[in-house]
């Protein structure tokens, strides 16, 4: 069930999310090691990654040239001058007994995520977004009930990005999540892969009587999908209001999902962040990062959603929340752009993506790239609509041979399956007299006002033609055959 209203069980739910995006360079942010995924386990870690002793870490510029291009996309403030610092804490799976990360000066200050809810526009702030390096991993599974360590993702550069806590409710934190994710995917800084763990999302939850205090939370921890992400949310409301309801007090605690029993379950007490005990980290200088690098940034920026939203609304007349929908990814925008160039109907190729285009995809778990009708091809398709040589019924019919491959081209479909519509208005003159001929009763009730008569009427004249007269001519033409 998703929790879309503002009050639950008379309840305000307040969430914030704290995303990690792995940075899509080649080698880890302190050490030459490479970040491929799916290498053997313990292959990938340097003796920096490991923290051996005489080892020194040195920060990786193109993580840092994202985390700037991450800044300018969401119109934060790029420091010029930040701090890593030590974050300690002990874990089998943490080689060195610390995490390299930024506390008090984090590289990008402030921020806003703009997304749609349903046809609703929202807006999430974002508190910061800091470097730091991941740790390892723990396997749990194959190891006759022992917990094995794979290091290979210690030292992989992860950019955490944190939300003030905005949302209200489960499905604007899964858009939000969305939309981010799009975004840095957009900027080349992240490539999304959400279940190599490319792409993950903390999630702060609490609940409160409207006008109170923000009420104690609880981190739901590593969920790395955004249906996850809402059911993990869901729950976790529900199993707070029913604790408060029976008379306990939530404690702050960090928890995971389990998707197969659909609950969270508490890991460990929440940690503050006096606990981890941070220090400036001595091995690493300020990272200092000049204006004249941040132009350099700015200038070889791809043409943002936002904007891109922006100039699709200018120039081609679109709803703003069609114009989201078309920037969703840069495919989407490219494909969009060049369908409604071809034909000139821009609303009506943002209603086919959005629409059958869409349908098919999701049901056929395929991106837009690999579409088999590309946009030269829609566009053609839309232009026989507009320009009345088929019906939109026709359209869907030929968009399906086209998707199947039953036929390559448009008008060679329209031919095939003989869906043209009647152009002769001669002969459309004919089949409506017999239909008002054969259908008196009908006739009689739409002259005395029953509006559904002339539907039925226009349901008659469409099957005496086999669908090929175009629906409005049928009932422009009716209605003057009526006398109104």
């Amino acid at each position: 069930m998703s929790t879309s209203s503002k009050l639950i069980r008379g309840y305000e739910v307040v969430i914030g999310l704290e995303t990690h995006a792995q940075l899509s360079t080649h080698s880890k942010i302190f050490s030459g090691s490479p970040t491929a995924f799916g290498a053997a386990p313990n292959t990938q870690a340097s003796p920096v990654d490991l923290a051996l002793p005489g080892t020194l870490p040195v920060m990786n510029r193109g993580a840092v040239e994202r985390a700037i291009r991450f800044g300018l996309a969401v119109g934060a403030k790029v420091a010029n001058h930040s701090i890593f610092a030590r974050k300690n804490y002990f874990y089998p799976d943490l080689p060195k007994g610390y995490q390299i990360s930024q506390y008090e000066t984090p590289v990008v200050q402030g921020g806003v995520i703009e997304f749609f809810v349903g046809d609703t526009p929202h807006k999430v702030n974002l508190t910061r977004a800091h470097l730091e390096e991941d740790a390892g991993k723990s396997l749990h599974e194959d190891y006759a009930g022992q917990t094995g360590i794979d290091l290979n993702r210690a030292g992989t550069p992860l950019l955490e990005i944190v939300s003030e806590p905005d949302m209200r409710a489960s499905i604007e934190a899964v858009e939000y999540a969305k939309a981010l994710h799009a975004l840095v995917v957009w900027l080349g800084i992240c490539d999304g892969n959400m279940q190599e763990g490319s792409f993950r999302c903390d999630a702060n939850v609490s609940v409160r009587k409207p006008g109170a205090p923000f009420g104690t939370r609880r981190e739901i921890k590593n969920l790395n999908s955004f249906k996850f992400l809402q059911q993990a949310i869901d729950f976790e409301i529900q199993w707070q209001i029913d604790l408060i309801e029976d008379g306990g007090e939530v404690q702050q605690a960090t928890v995971l999902f389990n998707p197969d029993s659909g609950e969270t379950r508490a890991m460990r007490s929440k940690e503050d962040a006096h606990d981890y005990r941070y220090f400036p980290d001595p091995d690493l200088p300020p990272l200092v990062i000049s204006p004249d690098w941040i132009d350099e940034v700015r200038a070889h920026m791809p043409e943002l959603p936002g904007v891109m939203a922006a100039r699709f609304q200018k120039d081609y007349g679109l709803p703003a929340y069609d114009a989201s929908m078309m920037t969703q990814n840069k495919t989407f925008g490219a494909f969009f752009e060049d369908a409604a160039r071809a034909c000139g109907q821009p609303k009506l190729v943002a209603n086919w993506l959005m629409g059958e285009v869409s349908r098919r995809l999701n049901a056929e778990g395929r991106e837009l790239a690999s579409s088999p009708v590309k946009a030269p091809t829609l566009a053609t398709l839309i232009s026989r609509i507009a320009d009345g040589t088929i019906s939109n019924n026709g359209a869907k019919q030929v968009f399906d041979a086209l998707w199947t491959g039953e036929g390559h081209e448009v008008d060679a479909v329209i031919a095939a399956k003989g869906l043209k519509q009647m152009s002769d208005t001669g002969e459309l003159d004919r089949i409506l007299d017999e239909v008002l001929a054969a259908n008196a009763k009908s006739v009689d009730e739409y002259r005395a006002g029953k509006e559904k008569a002339f539907n039925a009427l226009v349901g008659q004249a469409m099957k005496a033609s086999k669908g090929k007269a175009n629906p409005a001519q049928v009932n422009e033409l009716l209605k003057k055959k009526l006398g109104g």
